[in-house]
Protein backbone atom coordinates (compact mmCIF):
# COMPACT_ATOMS: atom_id res chain seq x y z
CA UNK A 1 0.00 0.00 0.00
CA UNK A 2 3.03 2.31 0.74
CA UNK A 3 4.15 2.05 -2.68
CA UNK A 4 0.83 2.81 -4.51
CA UNK A 5 0.57 6.04 -1.94
CA UNK A 6 4.17 6.83 -2.96
CA UNK A 7 3.81 6.38 -6.68
CA UNK A 8 -0.03 8.41 -6.51
CA UNK A 9 1.93 11.24 -4.95
CA UNK A 10 4.56 10.97 -7.45
CA UNK A 11 2.31 11.41 -10.22
CA UNK A 12 0.53 14.55 -8.44
CA UNK A 13 4.02 16.06 -7.90
CA UNK A 14 4.90 15.39 -11.52
CA UNK A 15 1.25 16.51 -12.63
CA UNK A 16 1.98 20.10 -11.17
CA UNK A 17 5.50 20.51 -12.32
CA UNK A 18 3.81 20.34 -15.79
CA UNK A 19 1.40 22.07 -15.23
CA UNK A 20 3.85 24.99 -14.59
CA UNK A 21 6.11 24.36 -17.64
CA UNK A 22 3.55 23.61 -19.59
CA UNK A 23 3.07 26.12 -22.79
CA UNK A 24 0.22 28.36 -21.03
CA UNK A 25 2.22 29.13 -18.10
CA UNK A 26 4.27 31.50 -20.56
CA UNK A 27 1.41 33.41 -21.43
CA UNK A 28 -0.60 33.77 -18.41
CA UNK A 29 -0.39 34.00 -14.74
CA UNK A 30 -3.16 31.88 -14.97
CA UNK A 31 -2.11 28.55 -16.27
CA UNK A 32 -5.54 27.86 -18.05
CA UNK A 33 -7.09 30.36 -18.59
CA UNK A 34 -9.09 31.24 -21.91
CA UNK A 35 -7.16 35.23 -21.85
CA UNK A 36 -4.07 34.71 -22.92
CA UNK A 37 -1.61 37.29 -22.64
CA UNK A 38 1.71 37.32 -23.88
CA UNK A 39 4.40 38.53 -21.48
CA UNK A 40 7.69 39.92 -22.81
CA UNK A 41 11.13 40.15 -20.92
CA UNK A 42 12.42 42.77 -23.83
CA UNK A 43 11.02 45.48 -22.54
CA UNK A 44 11.83 48.58 -25.09
CA UNK A 45 13.12 46.60 -27.47
CA UNK A 46 9.92 47.59 -29.69
CA UNK A 47 10.38 51.27 -29.28
CA UNK A 48 13.86 50.89 -30.49
CA UNK A 49 13.06 48.94 -33.69
CA UNK A 50 10.45 51.32 -34.34
CA UNK A 51 12.41 54.21 -34.02
CA UNK A 52 14.95 53.12 -36.62
CA UNK A 53 12.62 52.00 -38.72
CA UNK A 54 10.64 55.40 -39.17
CA UNK A 55 14.20 56.94 -39.73
CA UNK A 56 14.81 55.16 -42.15
CA UNK A 57 11.12 56.00 -43.86
CA UNK A 58 12.23 59.01 -43.35
CA UNK A 59 15.48 59.45 -45.28
CA UNK A 60 14.00 57.27 -48.05
CA UNK A 61 10.63 59.49 -47.87
CA UNK A 62 13.70 62.87 -48.23
CA UNK A 63 15.54 60.96 -50.96
CA UNK A 64 12.17 60.14 -53.02
CA UNK A 65 11.08 63.90 -52.98
CA UNK A 66 13.97 65.11 -53.30
CA UNK A 67 14.23 63.34 -56.97
CA UNK A 68 10.99 64.14 -57.87
CA UNK A 69 11.75 67.78 -57.42
CA UNK A 70 14.84 67.44 -59.34
CA UNK A 71 12.47 65.29 -62.26
CA UNK A 72 9.91 68.23 -62.15
CA UNK A 73 12.70 71.39 -62.56
CA UNK A 74 14.01 68.88 -65.58
CA UNK A 75 10.70 68.52 -66.98
CA UNK A 76 10.17 72.50 -66.74
CA UNK A 77 13.48 73.28 -68.19
CA UNK A 78 12.53 70.29 -70.82
CA UNK A 79 8.79 71.82 -71.81
CA UNK A 80 10.52 75.60 -72.53
CA UNK A 81 13.25 74.52 -74.51
CA UNK A 82 10.61 72.88 -76.57
CA UNK A 83 8.11 75.85 -76.22
CA UNK A 84 11.55 78.14 -78.09
CA UNK A 85 12.04 75.72 -80.58
CA UNK A 86 8.44 75.81 -81.79
CA UNK A 87 8.22 79.63 -81.67
CA UNK A 88 11.92 79.72 -83.52
CA UNK A 89 10.09 77.55 -86.66
CA UNK A 90 7.04 79.43 -86.29
CA UNK A 91 9.31 82.64 -86.84
CA UNK A 92 11.27 81.06 -89.58
CA UNK A 93 7.32 80.23 -91.38
CA UNK A 94 6.33 84.02 -90.48
CA UNK A 95 9.57 84.91 -92.70
CA UNK A 96 8.13 82.81 -95.79
CA UNK A 97 5.41 84.37 -95.32
CA UNK A 98 6.77 87.53 -95.68
CA UNK A 99 8.46 86.54 -98.73
CA UNK A 100 5.63 85.25 -100.03
CA UNK A 101 3.46 88.09 -99.29
CA UNK A 102 5.97 91.16 -100.96
CA UNK A 103 9.64 90.17 -101.23
CA UNK A 104 10.51 93.90 -102.25
CA UNK A 105 8.30 95.24 -99.61
CA UNK A 106 9.19 93.20 -96.73
CA UNK A 107 13.18 92.33 -97.79
CA UNK A 108 14.44 94.40 -99.86
CA UNK A 109 13.52 97.49 -97.73
CA UNK A 110 14.54 96.41 -94.46
CA UNK A 111 18.50 96.95 -93.00
CA UNK A 112 20.75 94.28 -92.65
CA UNK A 113 22.38 96.31 -89.69
CA UNK A 114 18.53 96.24 -87.45
CA UNK A 115 17.36 93.75 -85.09
CA UNK A 116 14.02 92.95 -86.03
CA UNK A 117 10.95 91.50 -83.85
CA UNK A 118 7.80 89.82 -85.21
CA UNK A 119 4.48 91.28 -83.87
CA UNK A 120 1.01 89.86 -83.96
CA UNK A 121 -2.10 92.36 -84.48
CA UNK A 122 -4.71 89.30 -83.78
CA UNK A 123 -5.00 88.85 -87.73
CA UNK A 124 -1.61 89.44 -89.55
CA UNK A 125 2.29 89.50 -88.93
CA UNK A 126 4.10 92.46 -88.89
CA UNK A 127 7.69 93.73 -88.40
CA UNK A 128 8.78 95.88 -85.35
CA UNK A 129 12.19 97.08 -84.11
CA UNK A 130 10.28 97.48 -80.32
CA UNK A 131 11.09 93.87 -78.50
CA UNK A 132 7.93 92.10 -77.65
CA UNK A 133 8.40 89.05 -74.67
CA UNK A 134 6.36 85.90 -75.88
CA UNK A 135 4.28 84.60 -71.99
CA UNK A 136 6.49 87.09 -71.22
CA UNK A 137 9.32 84.51 -71.13
CA UNK A 138 10.71 84.62 -75.24
CA UNK A 139 12.46 87.30 -76.89
CA UNK A 140 11.86 86.38 -80.13
CA UNK A 141 13.92 88.56 -82.84
CA UNK A 142 15.52 88.09 -86.63
CA UNK A 143 17.90 89.86 -88.39
CA UNK A 144 19.09 89.68 -92.31
CA UNK A 145 22.11 89.44 -94.18
CA UNK A 146 22.88 90.29 -97.81
CA UNK A 147 24.59 87.45 -99.63
CA UNK A 148 27.04 87.57 -102.81
CA UNK A 149 27.94 85.24 -105.23
CA UNK A 150 31.07 84.35 -107.40
CA UNK A 151 31.98 84.18 -110.84
CA UNK A 152 30.32 80.61 -110.94
CA UNK A 153 26.99 82.10 -109.40
CA UNK A 154 27.54 79.72 -106.18
CA UNK A 155 27.04 81.83 -102.51
CA UNK A 156 30.61 83.04 -101.19
CA UNK A 157 32.12 85.17 -98.90
CA UNK A 158 33.00 87.55 -101.84
CA UNK A 159 31.88 88.81 -104.81
CA UNK A 160 28.88 89.90 -106.80
CA UNK A 161 25.97 91.33 -104.38
CA UNK A 162 22.82 89.58 -105.14
CA UNK A 163 19.30 91.14 -104.44
CA UNK A 164 16.96 88.44 -104.79
CA UNK A 165 18.41 86.54 -101.71
CA UNK A 166 18.86 87.23 -97.90
CA UNK A 167 20.33 85.03 -95.15
CA UNK A 168 17.90 85.04 -92.40
CA UNK A 169 18.62 83.90 -88.74
CA UNK A 170 16.16 83.99 -86.42
CA UNK A 171 16.64 83.54 -82.83
CA UNK A 172 14.26 83.31 -79.52
CA UNK A 173 15.78 83.42 -76.32
CA UNK A 174 14.69 82.50 -72.79
CA UNK A 175 15.89 83.08 -68.66
CA UNK A 176 15.25 80.13 -66.72
CA UNK A 177 16.84 80.28 -62.64
CA UNK A 178 17.91 76.66 -63.66
CA UNK A 179 19.78 76.65 -66.74
CA UNK A 180 20.03 80.64 -66.85
CA UNK A 181 19.78 82.41 -70.26
CA UNK A 182 19.49 80.18 -73.53
CA UNK A 183 19.26 81.07 -76.86
CA UNK A 184 18.38 78.94 -79.66
CA UNK A 185 19.00 79.90 -84.03
CA UNK A 186 18.16 78.90 -87.07
CA UNK A 187 19.32 80.22 -90.57
CA UNK A 188 18.34 79.45 -93.91
CA UNK A 189 18.54 81.52 -96.83
CA UNK A 190 14.97 83.18 -98.42
CA UNK A 191 14.82 83.74 -102.18
CA UNK A 192 12.78 85.99 -104.04
CA UNK A 193 11.27 83.02 -106.10
CA UNK A 194 7.80 84.49 -107.02
CA UNK A 195 9.66 88.11 -108.48
CA UNK A 196 7.24 89.88 -106.27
Amino acid sequence: MKYKEQNIEYRISNLESKKQNSIFSIFSPFPYSIFHILHSTHRGFGMIEMIIGASVLSVSLLGISGFFQMSLRASGTTQTAIQGDYLLEEGMETMKLFRDMSYTNNFFKMSTTTTYYFSWSGTNWATSTVNTFIDGKFERNFTLADVKRDMNSDIAASGTYDPDIKLVTVSVAWSSPVVGTTTHSIQTYITNIFNN
